[in-house]
């Protein structure tokens, strides 16, 4: 597996489009989290001064000091996680689109093999976007000062993992079935950010919150912005995190069943 990784390093690492996207979501998830923070500061000092809103009550007192800060940056990042899909559905609709798929396994890498790297890739940029993550709640924890280190819901950030890890795999199941770059990305985009939202939506309010069961809906109720989480409760029934998140790993591993089976059947 360290040999195809070391491959698919070699594909990558004079690619400027992989480093531009790599560059835009650490970015974005730094920038979405600042919008956030700054956002905490104005109600906190509007606190002071004996102000409160409605962005007071959603936000709570203070989402970027520790232990919270973990759960919010991991809630806010995800909201950029179709980036790192993008990246891979690029890298793996190239191989189409240049024929090198046809080449490596004519140089002696199976099928099997081949899928397996993009797989392994797969893990891998999610667990960079991960560690984006960490980095950035870890920062913003310090900068806020209000509370020391605390590991108490580090857990999120293993969660991330997961959401991140499920939207890369959905992306690596387009380009296997779609194969063409420009159209993985607009369905991938169209599904991930605006369809999915829109039947969740649609499943909660008219069939008794089955839309928590959509496939990346598993992974972003996993992950609720602390004080809307508790905000939430008084009105929607608390969903049931066990089954949402045994759901999320039923999807994970039916990605991964799903490519590889089809990326062993289908035509070169």
């Amino acid at each position: 597996m360290l040999h195809l990784l070391r491959i698919e390093w070699m594909k990558l690492k004079n690619y400027r489009t992989f480093w531009i996207l790599s560059i835009l979501y650490i970015v974005s998830v730094f920038g979405a989290n600042y919008i956030i923070y700054r956002i905490q500061q104005s109600i906190y000092e509007a606190k002071i001064k004996g102000t409160k809103g409605m962005a007071e009550m959603l936000l709570g007192g203070r989402p970027y000091s520790f232990p919270d800060t973990w759960q919010t940056t991991a809630n806010v990042s995800s909201f950029v996680l179709f980036i790192p899909g993008l990246i891979m559905i690029i890298c793996l609709t190239n191989e189409y689109s240049y024929k090198t798929h046809r080449q490596n396994i004519i140089d002696g890498i199976t099928r099997n093999q081949f899928i397996f790297a993009k797989i392994g890739l797969a893990f891998l940029i999610a667990l960079l976007s991960t560690l984006v993550v960490f980095v950035t709640a870890f920062l913003f924890g310090v900068t806020d000062g209000h509370s020391s280190f605390d590991t108490e819901k580090i857990h999120y950030i293993a969660l991330y993992l997961l959401q991140s890890f499920s939207y890369v795999m959905m992306a690596v199941l387009m380009g296997v079935f779609l194969k063409r770059g420009g159209l993985s990305i607009g369905i991938y985009f169209l599904y991930s950010v605006v369809l999915e939202n829109a039947l969740a939506f649609y499943l909660n309010r008219h069939f008794d919150y089955a839309g928590r069961y959509l496939p990346l809906e598993t992974t972003d109720v996993l992950i609720p912005f602390p004080n809307i989480q508790e905000v939430t409760k008084r009105f929607v029934p608390e969903p049931n995190y066990s089954a949402v998140f045994v759901a999320a790993l039923i999807y994970l591993v039916l990605y991964i069943f799903i490519s590889i089976k089809k990326f062993e059947t289908s035509d070169l």
